[in-house]
């Protein structure tokens, strides 16, 4: 692990790869945060604090408007892949190079170069954002110091592929648990077989048509899909417990209620024992109607996306400050063994991002 500061002199890229140097799997932020706290307490343009391993940054200069560029510090397991390497086609390859290590790069670029914005500026380092949402460092910073947080508009430096990403699915994770009566497997008529009765709620699943709303001009994809099943006790036994583990990912004109109803209710007549409640955070709206996410819409161009997939703009939404997904790394190579992001778009990016600052 390194010992060495960062050097926020450093191109936007190879601030990356040393981000990505840094491992820093959920749980092991520590020494990535030290790092970056001290680098940022090395401006004397920003006032800085820090509440566990998250590290947040201010300006203030008395703008009309305040931005929160915020970004996640952690990463999923490491898998043989950091250190960071740069190919001859200037590739970086490497486990953050995409989530998000690249639009953290960014964020500490902004806030080296980017001494006198047009708005306030906020920065935000959290950690814990790749596991539970009970341990997410942006929900404990939002309980403990919701000043911090504070801002007219969030960008939210999650892989875009250099595209706006407006809002964000919410997330519910149902446990679907059926039982039964444990009996010899050669006398299985003197036991019920709970896997078995697990059969409806996978016809259910296997029916299931998504939904696909347009919401604020973005059209989002539902979808309801088991992601684990768990049962049985031994090879000749018949089990009298199966759990099916569910995942619904939702558009944002569900409120978490509605979400979690609408679960409730397409399995009712499922022969389920229990409904377990695993883990469930909320849908964010788009919020492109919002002043600053036209300016900033203006900057860095193109046309918004949705965002499939959950980030914490949700969090931003609950605290009413409208939030959009923006960075250098393309989402479908998040979490891969080959995560990788093409080098010469992290400054690119930062570019896009200091002239809406600067403009």
């Amino acid at each position: 692990m390194p010992h060495t500061p960062l050097d926020l002199t450093l191109d936007a890229a190879e601030l990356t790869a040393r981000l990505v140097d840094f491992p820093s799997p959920s749980g092991s932020e520590a020494a990535l945060a030290d790092a970056i706290e001290t680098a940022l307490r090395g401006l004397p343009h920003l006032t800085v604090d820090r509440h566990g391993n998250n590290v947040v940054a201010r300006t203030n200069l008395g703008r009309a408007e305040r931005v929160v560029l915020a970004g996640h510090i952690d990463t999923v397991p490491i898998a043989d892949n950091v250190p960071s390497r740069l190919d001859e086609d200037g590739v970086l390859w490497g486990c953050g190079t995409c989530d998000m290590k690249s639009g953290v790069a960014v964020q500490l670029r902004i806030a080296q170069t980017v001494t006198e914005p047009n708005r306030d500026l906020t920065f935000v380092f959290y950690d814990n954002e790749e596991v539970a949402a009970h341990l997410n460092g942006l929900g404990h910073i939002a309980e403990a110091h919701p000043d911090w947080l504070a801002g007219d508009f969030a960008v939210l430096l999650e892989p875009t592929d250099g595209q706006v990403e407006g809002g964000c699915q919410g997330t519910l994770r149902v446990l679907l648990r059926t039982k039964g009566v444990r009996a010899h497997s050669a006398r299985a008529w003197m036991g019920s077989n709970a896997i078995h009765a697990a059969t409806p709620i996978l016809v259910r699943l296997a029916a299931y048509e998504p939904r696909k709303p347009v919401v604020d001009g973005l059209e989002y994809h539902e979808g309801l899909n088991a992601v684990r099943i768990e049962g049985g006790v031994a090879t000749n036994v018949i089990p009298d417990e199966c759990t099916v583990t569910v995942n619904f990912r939702y558009a944002p004109d569900r409120s978490e209620e509605d979400a979690l109803a609408f679960v409730r209710d397409y399995f009712a007549d499922c022969g389920v024992d229990e409904f377990i409640v695993d883990d469930h955070t909320g849908a964010a709206r788009p919020g492109l109607d919002h002043p600053a996410a036209a300016a900033f819409m203006a900057a860095v161009g193109g046309e918004a996306r949705p965002k499939f997939g959950w980030t914490d703009v949700s969090r931003f939404s609950a605290l009413g400050v409208p939030a959009v997904n923006f960075s250098p790394g393309d989402p479908l190579l998040a979490h891969k063994v080959d995560e990788r992001v093409r080098a010469s778009l992290i400054p690119e990016a930062e570019e896009r991002l200091r002239d809406w600052l600067t403009a």
